[in-house]
């Protein structure tokens, strides 16, 4: 039975402390090329959270009749199903968006991070827990893409949510920065992909290791500090 600590370490971890794209560094392939424009990313990242939440709840279901021998053959194929599902489903329902997605979604088969929950949890945990750690690692997913599209997009183009008619026909992009702004072409490229995850990884780096240090201030008690010499961290 799933208790409250057991749900807010897996909320965690999925989130923030294991996130597959600025801690595990999974799945560089769609963060990096997807996330040209915020609604490419999202879309794709809901792609991956639901066959991750599918695949994780299948196999936890699975676990005891997967013989240990041929569980990855078996992972392979239960992702590959359901990834098919969502497929055709982008394909039926946004035909367009489909096309320019391309072969990304069928790549999800491949990518580390839904192959990676199905290993080291689902076939180690109950559905529920399997579920939530879905929920989370695909939630982990959506923000990091999300706030790597936002930043790609509003830096090269200066607008936001191009290409949102797709999805919602009558939508428009929401022009952020002056309409005579130039552009900045490196942001658009994969270069300039890989410099953002790098300052987004360093980013995330300092926080946590800034919280660290919090934690420990004040778990350490004033007369201590006082005897050692330690300052109260002010940062």
């Amino acid at each position: 039975m799933m208790n409250k600590d057991t749900f807010k370490t897996i909320a965690a971890d999925g989130l923030w402390r294991q996130n597959t794209g600025l801690v595990q560094i999974l799945g560089l392939c769609p963060l990096l090329a997807i996330s040209v424009n915020t609604v490419n990313a999202v879309m794709l990242a809901l792609a991956t959270l639901i066959v991750i939440v599918m695949s994780n709840v299948a196999i936890a279901l699975l676990r005891r009749l997967i013989p240990h021998e041929i569980r990855i053959p078996v992972f392979i194929l239960v992702v590959a199903s359901l990834v098919t599902v969502v497929d055709l489903l982008f394909n039926a329902w946004f035909n367009e968006l489909y096309v320019i997605l391309g072969i990304f979604i069928p790549l999800i088969v491949t990518n580390c991070v839904v192959l990676a929950r199905v290993e080291a949890f689902a076939s180690k945990n109950p559905p529920l827990a399997s579920a939530f750690d879905g929920i989370f690692m695909g939630l982990g997913v959506l923000w990091t893409l999300a706030l790597l599209g936002v930043l790609r997009e509003l830096i090269g183009n200066g607008v936001l949510l191009s290409g949102i008619d797709m999805v919602m026909p009558g939508a428009h992009a929401l022009q952020i920065l002056p309409e005579d702004y130039p552009g900045f072409l490196l942001a658009a490229l994969p270069p300039g992909a890989f410099i953002m995850l790098g300052c987004l990884i360093a980013g995330k780096n300092w926080l946590s290791e800034r919280g660290k240090r919090k934690a420990k201030e004040r778990q350490t008690p004033p007369v201590s500090r006082r005897a050692t010499g330690e300052s109260p961290v002010t940062s």
